[in-house]
């Protein structure tokens, strides 16, 4: 299973681009990505094989629940497949850079499974007002 951990601060250059993580880089099985804003503010990058079960996903639910097919589409028609450079850069198109409010430089947190970018900022500001109970349920997780 693919496990992607930690956090890493990058700056983008010129063109938009990103160096991923070499711990990301070495951690995905395959060199193709699938890039999405699919919970604001942050986008997720799944790689390929995390992307599959939920493009299938996706679809059932287009398929059991008709009135849904706007929001898939809204979905899907903003994602991009992206693909790592020789140098281990990916492009993050400008559209989805406003869409996350990233400017200059771009937090890659992993996420188990996947990779969020955050605006270093936001994501600090999520993570100090989004404590929640997770101390009740720790234990469960973590024995």
């Amino acid at each position: 299973m693919t496990s992607f951990l930690g956090r890493y601060e990058y700056q983008f250059d010129e063109r938009g681009r990103v160096s991923l993580p070499s711990a990301f880089r070495r951690e995905a099985k395959e060199d193709r990505f699938v890039l999405i804003q699919w919970k604001k503010p942050s986008l997720t990058l799944f790689p390929k094989d995390s992307w599959t079960p939920a493009e299938e996903r996706l679809l059932a639910f287009r398929r059991n629940q008709p009135e849904s097919w706007e929001d898939v589409l809204g979905i899907v028609s903003n994602a991009v497949e992206v693909i790592p450079d020789k140098q281990g850069r990916i492009l993050i198109p400008g559209w989805l850079q406003k869409a996350a409010g990233l400017k200059g430089s771009v937090l890659m947190v992993g996420n188990i499974d996947r990779i969020e970018l955050w605006h270093p900022k936001g994501f600090s500001e999520v993570m100090e007002s989004k404590r929640g109970d997770f101390d009740k349920f720790s234990n469960q997780i973590f024995g």
